[in-house]
C-alpha cells in the first residue's frame, strides 16, 4: 500500500478489542489520523496503573477500568483517500468510534473528524465504511492539540537556528500568550491566550499547497516527500536574484542587507536567456522552499509583533522536520525581529488537528479520558466537561513515534 504511515512501533495487525478511539483531520493536501492501541492485558493490570497515576499525584476512580497503551500517528495524501479507507478498515479502526448516548437503540458508529474533509468525504466514510464523522471545529481542534503538546509531553517544543537544535523548556503556567503558525495547504495564524481562548488573526494562501502544486508543475516530482528531498541537492543561488547581484557582489550595509541576501525570488530568470528545461529540478525546489519560507516567517513575525508575541510556535506538514525550512523560518523571524522573536517548533507538528479532534471523545457521555505518562505530567483543561488529561514523553522523539499513555474508561 502506497501510504505515508508514520507510526511507531505498530504491529502489522492489531486486534480490535485494542484499538480504540480513532480520530481525523482530513486536509486539503493530507489526511491525519490517532488512535489509540492499549497494550495487552498480560503487560500491566490495572492495580499497578493506578498506583504509578496516583504516584504522580493524578487521583483514578477504583471503578472505572485503565487501560495502558500508546497513541499512534499515521498520514495519508488526501488524493489517495482510498488507501487511508483501506487502512482504517485493515486495521479495524472504523470499529472504535461511539455511539449515539440520546440513542442507546442506535447502531449508528460515529468516529471523530475536523478540518475541510470531514464535510467534503463524509458519504466515502458511510459508504465505505459505514460510519458517520461527527465533525469538531478545525481552530480549535489545532489549539487544543498545541496545548495538550506543549503542556504535557516532555521536550515537544525546539527551537533550530544555523544548524543547532535546541529544546525549549516550556512552563505551562506561563504558556500564554503565543501564536501558532500552522501550515497546511495554506497558513492560519491563532493568536493562543488559554484554553478554549483564541482568535485566528490571519494567514496567508502560500503555504504548502503552493510548494507542492508549484514543485509538481516546474520539477515532475510525484509526491510532496520527492521534492521535499529534491531540495536537499539544490542551490537557490542559481535562480535567485541576490543583494549582491544588484550591487557588484557587494553589501548594501547602510540598510543591513548582505551580499547573500535574496532580493527577488526566481529573479534571475528574469535576465538568464533560459528555458524551464535549462535549470535544475533541484535548484527549481530549493529556490522554491525558500521563498515559502521566507514569506511564512515574515508574515508571521509581522503578526506576532502586532499583538506583542515574543512567542511563534510552527507547526503543520509542510515542516516536515526539514532542517532547510526551519532553519529557513527561524532566521527570517530572527531577521526581522532583530533577535527579539523566537521561532518554534514541534515534534508532532502535523498532527495538532487530529489530536485536538482526539480529545474532544470527552465530550461523549460513554467515554471519559484521562492520559498518564509517567514519570511527568502536567494538567490540562481540554473540554466543557472539566475533565483533566495528563500525559508526557522523555526520550528522544519525533513526530515518527507515538505517546505512551494510559486512559480511564467509563
Amino acid at each position: 500500500m502506497d501510504h505515508l504511515a508514520h507510526v511507531s512501533n505498530q504491529p502489522n495487525s492489531q486486534p480490535q478489542s485494542q484499538i480504540s478511539h480513532l480520530a481525523l483531520d482530513i486536509g486539503g493536501s493530507l489526511i491525519k489520523l490517532v488512535y489509540f492501541c492499549r497494550y495487552d492485558d498480560s503487560c500491566r493490570d490495572d492495580d499497578e496503573l493506578r498506583s504509578q497515576n496516583e504516584s504522580l499525584g493524578s487521583k483514578s476512580d477504583n471503578s472505572r477500568p485503565v487501560l495502558g497503551g500508546k497513541l499512534h500517528f499515521a498520514k495519508f495524501e488526501t488524493s489517495k483517500i482510498n488507501d487511508c479507507l483501506e487502512f482504517i478498515h485493515s486495521m479495524k479502526l472504523h470499529l472504535s468510534g461511539f455511539h449515539d448516548c440520546t440513542a442507546p437503540s442506535s447502531d449508528k458508529i460515529f468516529i471523530k473528524a475536523t478540518g475541510g474533509g470531514a464535510y467534503k468525504f463524509a458519504d466515502l466514510f458511510k459508504e465505505k465504511l459505514g460510519v458517520s464523522l461527527d465533525k469538531e471545529d478545525e481552530m480549535e481542534c489545532l489549539v487544543t492539540g498545541a496545548n495538550f503538546l506543549l503542556k504535557a509531553v516532555h521536550q515537544e517544543a525546539f527551537t533550530y537556528l544555523d544548524g543547532q537544535k535546541e529544546f525549549a523548556q516550556i512552563d505551562p503556567n506561563d504558556l500564554y500568550p503565543y501564536l501558532l503558525v500552522n501550515i497546511g495547504s495554506g497558513v492560519s495564524m491563532i493568536k493562543v491566550d488559554g484554553d478554549g481562548k483564541f482568535e485566528r488573526v490571519s494567514g496567508t494562501s502560500l503555504g504548502g499547497g503552493t510548494f507542492w502544486g508549484l514543485g509538481r508543475l516546474l520539477t515532475k516530482c510525484k509526491n510532496f516527500d520527492e521534492l521535499l528531498e529534491l531540495s536537499h541537492q539544490g542551490n537557490n543561488r542559481v535562480i535567485d536574484m541576490l543583494v549582491g547581484d544588484i550591487y557588484g557582489g557587494t553589501d548594501y550595509a547602510k540598510i543591513g542587507l548582505s551580499a547573500t541576501t535574496i532580493a527577488s525570488s526566481f529573479g534571475k530568470a528574469i535576465s538568464d536567456n533560459k528555458e524551464l528545461v535549462d535549470y535544475k529540478p533541484e535548484d527549481i525546489s530549493r529556490s522554491l522552499l525558500r521563498m515559502i519560507s521566507n514569506n511564512i516567517g515574515q508574515i508571521s513575525y509581522l503578526n506576532a509583533l502586532r499583538f506583542g508575541l515574543k512567542r511563534i510556535f510552527f507547526a503543520g506538514f509542510f515542516i516536515r522536520g526539514h532542517a532547510y525550512t526551519m532553519d529557513t523560518i527561524s532566521v527570517a523571524v530572527n531577521f526581522w525581529s532583530k533577535g527579539e522573536a523566537e521561532a518554534m517548533f514541534l515534534r508532532h507538528e502535523g498532527f495538532l488537528g487530529a489530536l485536538g479532534a482526539f480529545m474532544s471523545y470527552e465530550k461523549q457521555c460513554l467515554d471519559g479520558l484521562t492520559v498518564n505518562k509517567i514519570p511527568q505530567r502536567f494538567p490540562i483543561s481540554v473540554s466543557s466537561a472539566g475533565n483533566k488529561i495528563y500525559c508526557s514523553m522523555t526520550g528522544k522523539s519525533n513526530d515518527n513515534e507515538s505517546i505512551e499513555c494510559t486512559v480511564y474508561g467509563t
